[in-house]
């Protein structure tokens, strides 16, 4: 069972990886190129993550075909979504939400490459109290 504590530590895991990420590439590059690295980093501290996850959709009991990709889903649990843009914009946290819900996932990550620092303007977090799945310990 997932803990807080444990989601937490994934969370910091994955917060330094981008700072990782940002620290040796910089902002003002395509989306896919931080992408690219940030999985690479992902693996080489060896954290367990899903890339471009099709995002199952059930209408009425049927599943359908969908277009829907989540950047990363991090140990089955932590939505990431990546961003190279001037701001994060309601339609990016409605799409972040949304994400959430269909993945029953408690918590996200929207992160912004194209800022000077990721920690402290690049990285935002996103509970979902529809699917609060952990324990406190």
């Amino acid at each position: 069972m997932m803990t807080k504590k444990k989601l937490k530590d994934i969370i910091y895991k994955v917060i330094g990886a981008t700072i990782e990420v940002h620290k040796q590439l910089g902002p003002g590059l395509l989306e896919s190129i931080y992408h690219k690295c940030l999985i690479q980093e992902l693996t080489l501290r060896g954290i367990n993550f899903k890339s471009e996850l099709v995002i199952p959709i059930e209408y009425k009991g049927i599943s359908l075909e969908s277009d829907l990709r989540c950047d990363l889903f991090i140990e089955d649990i932590l939505v990431v979504e990546l961003k190279a843009t001037d701001k994060i914009i309601p339609i990016h946290v409605a799409k972040v939400m949304s994400y959430m819900n269909l993945l029953e996932s408690p918590i996200s990550l929207i992160i912004n490459f194209n800022v000077t620092n990721i920690y402290e303007h690049g990285q935002k977090t996103y509970v979902n109290y529809r699917y609060s799945v952990l324990d406190d310990e």
